[in-house]
């Protein structure tokens, strides 16, 4: 998978981490960027078609799907985060709207397109998907969600030939974390080393040096040999 001359969808493409990877997909020589928003945008590259899309709104989706058409690379970047103890319930379902059924229902839609591109879904989560960080609850549980719903469709999907990738962020630089007081990687370095991750066909993304200091015990741990164990079921059956 090589990102020059593919039709990339980045959703969250207003800002932070989702701004870089339109413009470095651009760098990489993307045919075509569709950047996703929920607020108008303008961009001096002819490539880069905005769409309007709110990760929540049906309509909002299923007109995404008819201006795009065809699509090689889906990125779920589109990402709530908010400080929560777990009192109010209504936290928890705000996160999941987006940080999980919006990647669900984006990957839904744009399926068949991507089934006919043979073509990679991208999504976007954090470190805080293998272990709570609890100041943020709600937004731990909502990636830690959509990390099982990555490694299911991983599951799935491979044997339709669609790649699909886990971005295992730690701190990056962005709106989301300018309370936190840690070091933190710049957007356009993750985005970088998200892109350089596809190219590699990385199954699961640590971009940045917080998260790339528990890749290769992430790669070698029980829970992963039991994700491809588990994914073996799936491939088992026959079509």
């Amino acid at each position: 998978m090589k990102i020059e001359n593919k039709t990339i969808l980045v959703t969250g493409a207003n800002r932070g981490i989702g701004r870089a990877l339109v413009e470095e997909a651009l760098q990489l020589g993307a045919k075509r960027v569709y950047a996703g928003t929920r607020t108008a945008m303008t961009h001096p590259d002819p490539r880069v078609t905005p769409l309007m899309l709110d990760v929540t709104n049906e309509e909002q989706i299923r007109e995404a799907v008819r201006t795009a058409g065809s699509l090689d690379v889906l990125i779920n970047n589109a990402g709530v985060a908010y400080y929560d103890d777990l009192s109010d319930r209504t936290m928890l379902n705000r996160h999941l709207a987006v940080n999980f059924f919006g990647t669900y229902d984006l990957i839904q839609a744009f399926l068949p397109a991507l089934m006919r591109s043979r073509g990679a879904i991208v999504n976007n989560l954090s470190m805080v998907a293998l272990a709570s960080f609890p100041p943020i609850a709600s937004y731990s549980i909502s990636k830690a969600a959509a990390f099982s719903l990555t490694q299911s469709f991983r599951a799935f999907l491979a044997g339709k030939g669609i790649k699909v990738y886990a971005v295992l962020t730690g701190p990056v630089d962005t709106d989301m974390n300018r309370g936190l007081d840690i070091p933190k990687a710049s957007p356009e370095s993750a985005a970088r080393a998200i892109y350089a991750g596809v190219e590699q066909e990385e199954e699961d993304i640590f971009p940045d040096p917080a998260s790339a200091s528990i890749a290769e015990s992430w790669r070698g741990s029980a829970a992963k040999a039991l994700e491809r164990q588990n994914a073996a079921f799936v491939a088992a059956q026959p079509t």
